[in-house]
Formats: C-alpha cells, structure tokens, sequence
C-alpha cells in the first residue's frame, strides 16, 4: 500500500484560540464539542494547530474508510471535477448507473436512490413504507429502543432514544419502540396501522449493540407472515465495517450449523436498506437500496433530491469500492479488528475495576466502562464515564467516540494497519491502567 503519512508541516503559531473564537461568534452551538481543533490529516492520522499528531480510531464516526487524504479519493474528485460535477437528477449519468449496479450486485435483485446522508436515506425509506400502506391506510413503523436514526423530524421520532426528542415534542406520528433482540415483542406491538419494522444491524449511537441471527431472520418471517417491510439501517454498521458488505451479512455468517438456520440465512433479505458514512469516505453521501418487488413503488415525482447523486459523488463513491476490493479491507477489518476486541476483552479481564468488557465486532467495536462512580478519578466530575475517558485518549493522542453513558466506541478506517492498531490497543491501556 501506498505510504500516505506524511511528517506534519512546522506550524508557528498556535491557531487555537482564534478558530474557537470564530466557532463562539458565528456557528450554532447544537454540538457539545472537544477541545480539540484539528487542521489536516493523512492516514489513519490527524493533526491539531500545534501540530500534534492523533491516531483517528473514530474515523469521523465511521465515514473516513480509506483513512485522511487518500490520494485515490483525491485523484476521483479532481478527475470528475473536471468531466462533470453537478446536473441535477433530471439526466442520466453513467457515475450514478454504475454506482446503482454496484450496490446492486453487493445486496440483491432491486434498485437504489441516491441522497446526500443517513438520515435522508432513512426518510426515503420512511416514504417507502407509507406508499408501500397507503391504500390500507398502514402507516406505523416499529423501530427499536437505543436505536439511532437521524436529526430530521421523523428521524428523531424513529430513534427510541428519549434524549435527541427533547425540546422538538410533539413527534412527528406514525413510530413506536420496542425492545431490541426481543422477537416476541416487536409481535406484540404490531397493530391494524402497523407497515414496517425498521432497526440498525449494530446499534451504533445505541450502544454497539449487534442483533442476533435468530433476531433478525424471526424478524423477516414475522414481516413475510404480516405484509410488512422490513428495513434495516446500515448508515453506521454497513459498508464493510463487519468485515461483511452489510452487518446481517456477517450476522447471518456466524449462526451455527446444527441451528436450522443457516439454510434461511442464506436467503435472507431486507426490503429496504440505508447507507450513507463510509459509503463516500468523507464526501456527503447517502443510499437507499430497495427489494425488487417494491423497488418501483416510489414513482415519478414520489421522492427527489437536488444534490443526491452527483457525478462527483458517485464517482469517488465508485473508487472507494475499487480500492476496498482491490485491497481486499473488508478482509482486513474482519481479522484485525478480531484481533483488536480479544485485546479490548483481555483488558476487560485484567482491569475489571474500569472495564466492563468489549462488543461488537470487525470494526465497530465498543469498550464498555464500569459506572462513573466506581472510578475514583472519574466520580466527582458530572461528565459520563465514556466522555472523560475519550478526553483522557486525547490527551494520549487517540480519538474514539462515546456512545450513551459508558460506552467507548473504536470506527477507525478500513485500511488501519496492524501496527497502528497495536499503538492505539496500547494507548488505550495506558489510560485503563491509570484509573486503576
């Protein structure tokens, strides 16, 4: 592989205190943000204004698949930039057809949309379900506990997280919640109104908390036996970052041979699936792949997007697949991120005081803390146990992400090396061990 970390430019002044000003004066404060003002990157790395250097296992939460910089996605911006950058989804392009077939080949017979997010790809699979019930007056979409599902305002009725509806109430109708990885429930919650199931593969902002296979091939029958959808959203946890194209494929990998239920697995399909994140490496973004037989019901004038689709999009889109499969890195986040959650269990069993013990899988993985007040040094501050220990990275030249209140969540770059995995097992130590 191409070295692409190159040494940090020498930087004289110190830009701190000016860019935080800026972002004080003139941007919206809806972020809780770190202390942290980062100016450009290269790898699996990033550099602050003073020029110090951080290892990116949070990979812009799990967008930046090829890591800082990549010269290919650079060489596919300036190379489209040049053909075509934008004409609206009045005209064929061949960028977004080929993208489409892609995609296609990747997850089953049926037909993709192109937006610019997560959330807009769930909101296309939002009108997916209300078309697919409207002439029997079905509207309601299940969604699970802890799920995340955007910022929009039926994003934020969808996610079953009281804490991102706060201040919007009321919610936009039509979602209810039930527990996660509990078939009989979500049987239970069905009503005369009910059209669609729709949960994440790993719950990300959840927790990283994957669904079992028995889970979601009930799920699949019980949407066959009822005549609803099943819909997954992948914008976090697909795209490779199982070590699989999509996380149920990967789920659906792992159930046992004497269960009955590899035979299913095998046939195992959603009718509508969200992408976004990695999806682009850092360039907006967003899917929604539809099954075949409802991949027309969304029609002419039934759904659109200015900027969804672009050639430029889709080209560097295009690119990331041709170098992930060239370099074979959803092999290398199959087997090194293995590697990195017996080395997350392993500090789970020799630091039980901190760590409660590792999740996930391939490259999403999380560490999850023991409450904030059975750690000494972590107690007497109101922040969670997950912010103040990610805070703690920082300062030991690592980024993760925190989800919920103990949970240490690791997205790097689908091409992380096996040494910078060991230096960030190794930093991430350190920081346990001193709060021992």
């Amino acid at each position: 592989m191409k070295e692409i970390v190159p040494s940090p430019p020498p930087l004289v002044h110190n830009q701190y205190e000016s860019v935080r000003q800026l972002f004080s004066k003139n941007v919206i404060p809806s972020y809780g943000r770190f202390d942290l003002v980062l100016s450009h990157g290269a790898g699996s790395y990033v550099f602050d204004v003073a020029g110090k250097r951080y290892l990116d296992l949070g990979g812009g939460i799990a967008v930046c698949c090829l890591g800082h910089a990549h010269p290919a996605i650079t060489d596919a911006l300036v190379e489209q930039s040049r053909k075509l950058i934008h004409v609206s989804n009045l005209y064929f392009t061949e960028p977004q057809g080929r993208l489409a077939a892609e995609l296609v080949r990747r997850i089953g017979a049926g037909k993709c949309f192109f937006a610019n997010s997560g959330a807009e790809a769930n909101e296309g699979l939002f009108k997916l379900a209300r078309k697919f019930g409207h002439d029997e007056g079905r509207f309601e979409i299940l969604t699970a506990t802890n799920s995340f599902h955007g910022r929009t305002m039926a994003g934020i009725a969808a996610t079953g997280q009281d804490k991102v509806k706060k201040g919007f109430e009321p919610m936009t109708p039509g979602f209810r919640h039930v527990p996660f990885n509990d078939l009989a429930a979500a049987r239970n919650a069905i009503s005369p109104a009910t059209v669609a199931i729709l949960i994440e593969g790993v719950q990300g902002e959840g927790g990283v908390t994957p669904a079992t296979a028995e889970y979601l091939l009930g799920l699949r029958a019980l949407c066959d036996e009822k005549k609803l959808l099943l819909l997954m959203d992948e914008v976090q946890c697909g795209y490779f970052r199982s070590g699989k194209f999509l996380s149920f494929h990967r789920i659906l990998e792992g159930t046992p041979p004497d269960s009955g239920l590899r035979t299913l697995g095998s046939d195992f399909l959603p009718d509508g699936v969200s992408m976004a994140k990695s999806l682009g490496g850092g360039f907006p973004i967003g899917a929604f792949w539809v099954r075949a037989p409802y991949a027309d019901l969304l029609g002419p004038g039934t759904h659109a997007t200015t900027f969804g689709g672009t050639p430029l999009a889709c080209a560097v889109a295009l690119k990331i697949l041709e170098v992930i499969g060239r370099e074979r890195l959803d092999e290398n986040a199959r087997k090194l991120g293995d590697w990195m959650k017996s080395e997350l269990e392993r500090l789970a069993a020799s630091y039980p005081q901190v760590v409660r013990r590792a999740r996930g899988f391939g490259f999403m993985l999380g560490l999850e803390l023991v409450e904030r007040e059975k750690i000494a040094a972590f107690a007497a501050s109101d922040k969670t146990a997950a912010v103040q220990f990610v805070n703690r990275l920082h300062q030991a030249g690592v980024l993760t992400i925190p989800a919920g209140t103990q949970i240490v969540r690791l997205l790097p770059p689908l091409n992380l090396k096996p040494q910078e995995a060991g230096e960030g097992i190794s930093k991430i130590e350190e920081v346990v061990r001193s709060l021992v």
